[in-house]
């Protein structure tokens, strides 16, 4: 028996972000494994090496060889891979999980398992070949990640997450360190800091195995379609680039002596403050602005874009509680659009639909803004809002009046025309929504029936 197939969900992602994350990931990944592989190679080859530029060497062998190992995993891991790839991927994610943790052992234990040389010598180095602590471990967390790339709803998936949270931790910590000056973070024992080439090539790592993650995990929320994946996108970069303005900011105004180091850390706090209340005002009416987009796709009916049962309801309920508030006549005119059944039936369906269409956008330039227009279902309309008989009679003979004028510039076997009935509420009256719109109805009907007996139209005032 056939696997069944996952129910489609609403919570899909953003398909332009994906394509463009997917072009961003393939050329980053390439570069960085480009790179990685030279590097290694002109530790390795020792011609090559002389042929490189000066800086090469700052990159330690095992350091250029476990950010190889990493890119090659993920580029194993590509989605729609075939299993043996995938498999091979956890493999050499493993590879890089040993050789991190045994570096991570020799600095903790104070030990050498030769393994620092074992790829090629430093001469250059105190420490001939030795990766610093911090590089250890963050190659050793991108390895349990990458090993565990495509795990999902599980509580495998949650440590992966939380594995990959630590390693943007880590990597917060060292920008602050490049920043801040810092000369080490883990104690006076940290004798090998990042070089410059290895802090970049374990940010793009970083970057590329969560941008991965975002397809499974918690990252999802980055590329989700959604409100709250839109709203994390627009506040992401606030909320990680700000402290580190301030405080760089404030670390250059102490060092220049333009401000003393208590003014400026309440200055960095102040400004923090105020920008981050700035930033909840924008999220919220980020926020606001996406739920009526969500509310008008609900309450909007997908054929005429005129508002359907559910928003004509909700909305004429407003307007007329409003209506009896201050004291001003309501109206409800129903529109039942004529011979819709024989149209469809001679003409087809989609004739049906685009005439539906016409007599929709005859009703909204007829009626005012502030009047609700709304499709019910099938061919009938419904009109509402604030006019007393003699606005309302305007009103309908401007609606004859475009209805004939579409009718003579574009004749068709079947003329757009339609039957009405309405009613007006007078302020005092306290009749229901519901009661006013089955009254215009079977006024319609009437009408709609005695047309053939020459009645076109049906009024009634109610009180």
């Amino acid at each position: 028996m056939a696997k069944p197939e996952a129910p489609l969900s609403s919570n899909q992602p953003d398909l332009s972000i994906l394509t463009l994350l997917g072009i961003i990931h393939r050329t980053a990944l390439g570069l960085l494994i480009v790179f990685a592989a030279v590097t290694f190679c002109g530790w390795v080859i020792v011609p090559l090496g002389r042929v490189l530029p000066t800086f090469w060497h700052a990159m330690k062998v095992n350091n250029a060889l476990m950010t190889l190992l990493c890119g090659m995993s993920l580029a194993l891991s590509e989605p729609r891979r075939t299993a043996t790839a995938v498999r091979l991927s956890r493999l050499i994610a493993a590879l890089d999980i040993i050789l991190a943790g045994i570096f991570v052992y020799e600095r903790f234990r104070h030990i050498s398992l030769a393994i620092d040389t074992f790829f090629a010598p430093d001469p250059l180095s105190p420490h001939p070949g030795r990766v610093s602590i911090e590089a250890c471990a963050t190659f050793f967390l991108l390895g349990l990640v990458l090993f565990n790339l495509r795990a999902r709803k599980s509580k495998l998936s949650r440590l992966t997450d939380a594995a990959t949270l630590c390693i943007l931790l880590l990597m917060f910590m060292f920008s602050a360190r490049y920043a801040f000056g810092v000369s080490h973070l883990f104690g006076p024992s940290f004798l090998n800091p990042l070089s410059v080439q290895t802090f970049i090539a374990l940010w793009v790592l970083t970057w590329l195995v969560s941008a991965r993650r975002a397809e499974y995990g918690i990252f999802s929320l980055l590329i989700s379609s959604q409100i709250g994946g839109k709203t994390v996108r627009l506040a992401a970069p606030f909320v990680i680039l700000l402290p580190f303005v301030f405080s760089v900011a404030s670390s250059l105004g102490v060092r220049h002596h333009l401000i003393s180091d208590a003014s400026a850390t309440a200055a960095a706090t102040s400004a923090l403050a105020i920008l981050g209340l700035c930033l909840l005002f924008v999220l919220g009416r980020k926020t606001n602005q996406f739920e009526n987009a969500v509310r008008e796709l609900s309450l909007r009916d997908e054929l005429t874009k005129l508002y359907n049962r559910r928003g004509f309801y909700f909305l004429a309920e407003q307007a007329l509680r409003l209506s009896q508030r201050a004291g001003s006549p309501f109206f409800v005119l129903f529109v039942d659009m004529d011979n819709l059944k024989i149209i469809n039936d001679t003409l087809g369906h989609e004739v049906g639909s685009a005439r539906l269409q016409q007599l929709a956008n005859i009703l909204e330039k007829t009626f005012r803004e502030s009047d609700i227009v709304g499709r019910l279902g099938g061919d009938e309309f419904v009109v509402a809002g604030r006019a007393d008989l003699i606005d309302l009679g305007i009103a309908t003979q401007r609606l004859d009046a475009i209805a004939e004028t579409l009718n003579s510039t574009d004749p068709e076997a079947y003329p757009i025309t339609f039957s009405l009935g309405y009613v007006i509420a007078d302020p005092d009256s306290h009749e229901s929504l519901e009661t006013l719109i089955e009254r215009a109805d079977a006024i319609m009907y009437n009408a709609k029936r005695n047309k053939k007996r020459g009645i076109a139209r049906g009024i009634d005032a109610a009180t």
